[in-house]
Formats: structure tokens, sequence, C-alpha cells
């Protein structure tokens, strides 16, 4: 059995606030804690991210999940209703997100500190949130392992015309597909990457990071994601890469969630059994 309980951390700065589930098994047994980071357009209620959490704090691990401070979802858990935060959703902040967050779970500020172990925590990120989780690991002494799926392997990683759009008229706009919903992107995002472009360059960072890490890529992922899933492999020198035949950027999943799906229970077994290995 697991239990849940929601909290809310207010960053004190630019009207951001980051909020989030504890999910632990019920025992209140102290276990290791696992970050779960979502990815561009994404939110910690989307699609399969409930679900994965579940299985894994069946598992036996202290499960977080969590909406980035600027990814625009508001009060409303499913709705992008904070487009000018979305806009500037850029790499520092988000990373300062995960500084706050850990910082909490360290002074035990979350909901069931018993049972949330501070001393070994791992990361679990999708798409963008893979890159998240990997400049974070690099930064942090705090993270023991990570296990990123579908992830992004540089931190530009929008469309190229998206990029000029941006140089050119100073932002762009991209359509959320779900919802139509025309969502705003500020060229602060691509300045911040430029300012800090040694240390978001995560991909020739890679040999530097001591950890374990696993790779669960899906061969039907979009254009460059499997490639890139095997240069980040090859440059890791702890790193292991799981590819799942079929599977799509979301493991086939959708929002709203569907049910699972065999690509879904296959990066979820995988992930399970690399943190297990670890702890």
């Amino acid at each position: 059995m697991v239990i849940q309980q929601s909290f809310l951390l207010d960053l004190h700065k630019e009207n951001r606030v980051i909020r989030g589930e504890v999910r632990v098994p019920q025992s209140l047994k102290v276990s290791p804690t696992i970050i779960i980071c979502h990815g561009f357009k994404a939110f910690k209620d989307w699609g399969f991210f409930p679900t994965v959490a579940q299985r894994i704090a069946e598992a036996g691990f202290s499960v977080i999940t969590f909406n980035f401070s600027m990814n625009g979802i508001g009060d409303q858990p499913e709705e992008f209703s904070e487009l000018e935060l979305f806009a500037h959703q850029t790499f520092t902040r988000q990373q300062e997100d995960l500084s706050f967050l850990l910082t909490q779970l360290k002074n035990k500020k979350l909901p069931y500190p018993e049972a949330l172990d501070s001393t070994r925590i791992g990361l679990l990120g999708h798409s963008r949130g893979g890159g998240d989780s990997l400049i974070f690991a690099l930064d942090s002494p705090d993270i023991e392992a990570v296990a990123v799926w579908n992830s992004i392997h540089r931190p530009d990683f929008f469309a190229k015309e998206t990029i000029q759009t941006i140089y050119d008229q100073g932002g762009a706009t991209i359509v959320n597909a779900r919802t139509h919903q025309e969502l705003p992107i500020d060229r602060e995002v691509l300045d911040d990457i430029e300012q800090h472009r040694e240390r978001y360059d995560f991909l020739k960072r890679l040999p530097q990071l001591q950890i374990p890490l696993l790779l669960v890529q899906g061969d039907q992922d979009h254009p460059g994601f499997f490639e890139g899933a095997k240069t980040m492999a090859q440059a890791a020198p702890h790193a292991s890469l799981h590819v799942v035949k079929g599977a799509t950027h979301t493991m086939g999943a959708v929002h709203p969630f569907a049910g699972t799906t065999p690509q879904l229970e296959e990066a979820i077994q995988e992930t399970i059994h690399f943190f297990k290995n670890i702890w």
C-alpha cells in the first residue's frame, strides 16, 4: 500500500511556487527517495507520471513528483494558465527549483519526513526533464543515481525554425498539440543557455558523471532522440542504455491517461530494477 500527500513550496521570488506530491510505502519505513522531473509542455499530473510514481513507491521507494515553478501550470492542475511564467522557463530557474526542493527534503519540510531518505536520492527525468536531471546530478553530490526516459541530449532542443524565430523576433510560440493552445517562449530561454553554455552542455560533461546512469529510450521516439541516447550512453562512464522497441516519446501513453502500455510497463520495470540494484 502507498500513501500520498500534496505540498506547496514558495520560493519567495518571481511569484514562483512548486506544487507536488509525496508518495511513500504505508509502513513509513525510511526508503530511498526518487525525484521525478517532467519535461517541456508537461506537468506532474500528465499522462503516465502519477502511475509511474505509484508503481515506484509500491516497489519500496519514496517518490516526489512536482511541477517546475515556471511550467505554466497554476492552481488548476492540468491547465496552462500561467503563460507568462511558461515563456521564461529557463534551465537556470529549473535548476533553482531542484536545489530548493532538495533543501526542503534535507530539512524535513516535505510530507512524510520520516520516510524520505535524504542520504539516498535518485532522479528520474523524461524528455527535457532528463536534461534537467543530468545537469543537476553533475552539479550536486547528493544525487546517487539518475534514470532518464527519452531524454534530450542538448539544451537548445527546439526546432531550428523555432530557434531562428526566437532570435529574429525576440520570442516564438509553439502549439500544444492536445489543447491547440499557443505557448510562448521568450528569448531569455536561449540567452540563458548561451550564458551558461559550459554548465548546460551536459553531453560534453557526461564523462565526469561518476554515478550510475540508466537511459531508457524508445526506438520510435522523435527524430534524433535515439541517436542522442546512444551518444550519451557512450559518453557517461557508468551508463547503460535500454532500448524499448515500439516505444514513442511517451512510451505509447497519452493524456488524459488511458491506461498503461507494454512499452510503459517495460520502462517502469527497467527503472525499478535499476534503482533496486543501487539500494
